[in-house]
C-alpha cells in the first residue's frame, strides 16, 4: 500500500511546483510559502480532529516531540528555498533539481538509521544524481 501513497505523494508534489509556479508570480515567494503553509496547517489540522486523534497528543514522547519539531523546521526552511528556487527558474528545472533530496535520504538513512542500501538502491540514486546534475548545466 505504501506503494500508492507514494505515488500519491508524487503526484501532488508535481501539482505542487505548477501551482506554486503560477501562485507565486509577482509576489514575495517568502509570502506565499507562509499562504501554503496556513493551508496545510487547515488541512491537517482538520483531519486530526476529525478523526478524533487529538487525544492522543498527551502520549507523544519527548523523543518524538523534539524529532517532529526538527523535521517541520526543515520542512519549512525546504519550502522557503523551493519557492525561491521556482521564483527565479523554471518548474520544469527547479523540482527535478530538489529531487536530489531523494539521493541525500538515501545517504542519510544508511548513515544515520543503519537502513540497508543494494545495488538497485545505488543505481537509481546515481542516476537521480546524473539527472539532476544535468538540468543545472
Amino acid at each position: 500500500m505504501w506503494k500508492y501513497y507514494a505515488l500519491l505523494s508524487a503526484f501532488f508534489a508535481a501539482l505542487t511546483a505548477i501551482f506554486a509556479k503560477i501562485g507565486i508570480k509577482n509576489m514575495n515567494s517568502d509570502l506565499a510559502t507562509a499562504i501554503r503553509t496556513t493551508v496545510i496547517l487547515f488541512i491537517t489540522w482538520g483531519i486530526v480532529l476529525f478523526g478524533c486523534h487529538g487525544t492522543e497528543l498527551r502520549s507523544i514522547s519527548r523523543s518524538s516531540w523534539l524529532f517532529l519539531i526538527l523535521s517541520g523546521a526543515a520542512t519549512g526552511l525546504s519550502w522557503l528555498f523551493y519557492f525561491r528556487a521556482l521564483q527565479g527558474g523554471n518548474a520544469s528545472r527547479v523540482a527535478p533539481v530538489d529531487k536530489l533530496s531523494v539521493v541525500i535520504t538515501i545517504i542519510l538513512s544508511f548513515v544515520l538509521l543503519k537502513e540497508p542500501v543494494s545495488l538497485k538502491v545505488i543505481a537509481g540514486a546515481l542516476l537521480i544524481t546524473g539527472g539532476s546534475i544535468l538540468m543545472l548545466i
